[in-house]
């Protein structure tokens, strides 16, 4: 019986907290006992005034003009990794073999749209001010709105344009979130203090951004409580695993961390500016080379994007099996327009764009892609006793141990004129013993190619090596969580098994290495909100909450006491 009552008591608990994983693209929401959670566009469209600005964000990362350079270094990547490609054996021992470009080319020039029927999509009319979601796409793009993706590259999209400011993006993920749990998960605003709230935030962080996150979770929207939670963390809760080392490749980011007993080791923290996004663009560049028949297709219209896309998942693979071309059906669908249904045939392109991931040269269809890290704090006035702080104080601590240390060698060695020189504390930095040694160490940049864009295979070995024992790295390298929805290609697990098993320096080569592409046959892209669900439930995690009275009498300290990772 008191089973019972503590399952029925955890199901009630379940059913009062939120948790909340945006990303870049999609926003994923619902309560922790839900079993899939609401998926929408992470996106808003509001009314632009008469003599306002017109901005729009992008569905996809933008092309970039291709100059003659440019468009040469991506065709020797091409290149290369066709190479590789016909050099690979099947399944049963044979070689691979590739239809040519221009076979593939001359069968697509041939290629007319069957006229279907007219269109039965229309622009929806819309006179509301703002417009929240999946209803975005079939907004009419001569309406006068502004759209705005909150997320960019993985992190808040704040920009100089209109609509940029911080404010501004914490104001269109209020009205997302409050659009999400009053049209699809039926709770009303009132009623938000009797329930929590989970936030599933980046793996690399902005202090800044937490802060403002939690005070729009509790002071403006109004939660009973909520706490952070960074989403390889989570990753590792959804796939039930104690450590590994998570990849996470989501619309417009890639990220990479170790992470063990529910801690993500900073020094291993890395995320590129790359992800599905960009292997959409690299794979549409590709079709285009093969004279793709669908000429008026334009990628920076929506339509295009989500078609784009679909294709890309459709035909995009890993299977070294399937060799030569294959026939591909899409449809054209545009309000007011004719259905258009287009027969072509794509070749390797189908694998090449996915493995551009291990050659992210060919990202540069979309421009330069940027490589960050866990930079250390710059300071909070608000809170006294933050990282900069104790790092200071620390310094100061191993100096004043340091001056003491260096006046008794001296009374040791000179003991008639003890006192009579004094010590200068600040060349003390350059003196023999190192002083650095002992403070928490300063992240080290990752180490980029000569084209400065960091491999997915590179960025994961990197990661690994900078774990602080030798029995960590081997645990990692024996598992490695790969989760997020762009990169969900068949045998794309096993080429990066492959990538990293020629590369693993002998000392740390486990017994076996398991790439886990599909954790407990969940979505990889909900791994981390399934995650974040069950850890919101267990008895451990009552102490990470934070409620609303604390948070504003406390105010950013209590994140340093209560926050599941180091602040």
């Amino acid at each position: 019986m008191p089973v019972f009552q503590e399952s029925c008591a955890e199901q009630i608990q379940a059913q009062t907290i939120v948790i909340i994983h945006p990303g870049s693209k999609n926003l994923r929401m619902g309560r922790a006992s839900d079993v899939i959670p609401n998926t929408i566009l992470n996106a808003v469209a509001r009314k632009r005034k008469p003599d306002g600005l017109v901005y729009s964000d992008p569905f996809l990362p933008p092309l970039i003009p291709r100059t003659k350079e440019l468009t040469q270094a991506m065709e020797e990547s091409r290149l290369q990794v066709s190479h590789t490609l016909q050099s690979c054996l099947q399944s049963d021992g044979r070689r691979r073999y590739a239809t040519p470009p221009q076979q593939i080319a001359a069968f697509n020039r041939r290629v007319n749209p069957e006229i279907q029927t007219s269109s039965i999509c229309e622009w929806i009319k819309n006179e509301d001010d703002i417009i929240v979601g999946d209803d975005l796409l079939t907004l009419n793009p001569d309406s006068d709105y502004n759209i705005h993706f909150p997320y960019k590259r993985g992190e808040l999209n704040v920009h100089s344009g209109p609509g940029g400011s911080l404010r501004a993006v914490l104001a269109d993920l209020k009205t997302i979130w409050e659009y999400v749990l009053i049209k699809k998960m039926d709770i009303a605003i009132r009623d938000l203090k009797h329930y929590r709230a989970v936030l599933i935030i980046p793996d690399i962080y902005n202090r800044l951004y937490l802060k403002e996150l939690t005070t729009l979770l509790l002071c403006e929207m109004g939660f009973g409580g909520c706490f952070l939670l960074q989403d390889h963390v989570a990753a590792t809760f959804g796939a039930g695993l104690g450590y590994a080392c998570v990849v996470d490749v989501g619309e417009e980011k890639t990220s990479v961390s170790c992470v063990e007993d529910g801690i993500s080791h900073r020094n291993t923290r890395v995320r590129m500016d790359y992800g599905g996004g960009d292997i959409t663009q690299t794979f549409f560049w590709l079709l285009q080379k093969s004279a793709f028949p669908y000429k008026n297709c334009e990628p920076s219209n929506r339509f295009d994007a989500v078609l784009l896309d679909q294709l890309k998942r459709d035909s995009c693979h890993v299977d070294l099996n399937v060799c030569g071309s294959q026939e591909k059906t899409f449809i054209v669908k545009k309000p007011n327009q004719p259905i258009e249904q287009y027969t072509i045939q794509v070749g390797d392109e189908c694998l090449i764009a996915p493995l551009s991931l291990f050659q992210p040269e060919l990202f540069k269809v979309t421009g330069t892609h940027n490589v960050h890290i866990q930079k250390r704090s710059v300071g909070d006035s608000e809170d006294p006793h933050d990282e900069n702080y104790l790092r200071e104080t620390s310094r100061r601590g191993m100096k004043e141990n340091l001056e003491q240390t260096l006046e008794m060698q001296e009374e040791a060695a000179n003991p008639n004129v003890a006192g009579e020189e004094e010590v200068n504390v600040d060349n003390v930095d350059s003196a023999p013993i190192s002083l650095s040694a002992r403070e928490p160490e300063a992240p080290r940049d990752f180490v980029v190619g000569p084209q400065q864009v960091l491999g997915l295979d590179h960025a994961v070995l990197q990661s690994i090596d900078r774990c602080p024992t030798d029995d960590l790295k081997r645990k990692m390298y024996s598992c490695i969580l790969v989760v997020g929805s762009g990169m969900k290609f068949q045998g794309i697990g096993t080429w990066l098994h492959n990538r990293i098993s020629l590369q693993i320096p002998y000392m740390y080569r486990a017994e076996q290495m398991d790439v886990i592409t599909l954790p407990k046959d969940i979505d990889p892209g909900m791994t981390a909100w399934k995650g974040a669900a069950i850890l919101s439930c267990l008895e451990s995690a009552q102490e990470l909450w934070i409620g609303q009275q604390e948070w504003e009498h406390i105010g950013v300290r209590i994140l340093r006491e209560r926050a599941p990772f180091m602040w």
